[in-house]
């Protein structure tokens, strides 16, 4: 592919516009047009980037004609566009969580397969140069086998979170990236909150790994991203122990019973690299190379069907009481 790819937007929402300023900026993309549900703030969101607007999908991908759809829509609203945009044969790069139950995930997935479509998902927390050093540390043998590992990652939403926006949209980070580092979970034990008026907001889940390791992910929208350290993450090995805090702030390194760290913090004028939104910027970067290449996506939407799988098999636990096996992947 040598010329400009092609690509249009569905969703004009908040996190939509850092899709559309990915693809405004990229040099490799024509950003073709947006595509929304209400006319003034998609209109709106199009002339900011000087690409057209529509509000209906078939509607677009028929007068556009695009190489590539990106769509960035509430939570519980991914699956009936996602799935028109595959019926009708465009390779899609999706938001997380890839959708809430596992029927429409299997639907999703395997359509696609079916018209061998290309089909993304934006996982970025392991774009971020804290986690890429953590990575780079294990494959490199510096924690040796991994033992344990502790993931929190906490927000604020008010009331009842009864449909488990917390497990299945936040968290979805959590079980992929712990996975990404870790290896493959093969079985997961779950408490949700029983306080009335939040009820589910908060949660402990204990992870056994395929390795022999153990861990726990701590999750909660009873608090607030304005806290500190609402997001840390720690891996032990037999070698030496990793931290992380806040996806993309600060990277530590202790060897086995070193008071010493090696570590890692954004200077002062490296902007970039200490904001959450940049590890979508990267995340893009390569998903774009794979994409004009032919190649498979670094991070397909099959991750997105792992981690419901995860999400359900915690829900399981949690209404049964008991430990609940997962089928790990290879």
């Amino acid at each position: 592919m040598s010329n400009r790819t092609k690509v249009v937007l569905i969703g004009a929402g908040g996190w939509g516009d850092q899709h559309a300023r990915i693809l405004d900026a990229h040099p490799d993309v024509e950003f073709a047009a947006v595509c929304g549900r209400t006319e003034e703030k998609t209109k709106a969101r199009a002339e900011k980037y000087g690409a057209r607007y529509y509000l209906d999908i078939e509607k677009m991908l028929e007068a556009e004609k695009p190489d590539l759809v990106h769509i960035s829509l509430p939570n519980t609203a991914h699956f009936e566009p996602t799935l028109r945009v595959i019926k009708a044969d465009y390779p899609i790069f999706a938001e997380k969580p890839l959708v809430y139950s596992m029927k429409e995930a299997d639907i999703l997935t395997e359509e696609a397969a079916k018209r061998n479509l290309w089909f993304g998902i934006n996982f970025n927390h392991h774009y971020a140069i804290p986690y890429q050093t953590a990575y780079q540390a294990i494959q490199d043998g510096k924690l040796g086998q991994i033992c344990s590992t502790t993931w929190k990652f906490t927000g604020g939403r008010p009331g009842n979170d009864d449909d488990f926006t917390g497990l299945i949209a936040m968290q979805s980070h959590g079980f992929n990236t712990l996975e990404h580092l870790c290896g493959p979970i093969s079985s997961v034990m779950a408490e949700f909150t029983e306080i009335e008026g939040r009820q589910h907001n908060s949660m402990s889940i204990s992870l056994r790994f395929k390795n022999g390791a153990v861990g726990t992910l701590i999750g909660s929208n009873d608090s607030s991203y304005k806290y500190p350290k609402s997001h840390y993450h720690e891996i032990i090995g037999e070698k030496g122990r990793v931290w992380i805090e806040n996806t993309s702030k600060r990277y530590e390194f202790n060897s086995n019973h070193n008071e010493s760290s090696e570590v890692w913090e954004a200077g002062y004028f490296n902007d970039s690299d200490r904001q959450f939104s940049t590890t979508f910027d990267k995340h893009y970067d390569e998903a774009l190379k794979a994409f004009r290449e032919g190649e498979e996506p670094p991070v397909h939407a099959d991750r997105g069907l792992r981690v419901l799988k995860l999400a359900m098999a915690c829900l399981e636990s949690w209404k049964t009481g008991k430990r609940v096996e997962t089928t790990p992947v290879s």
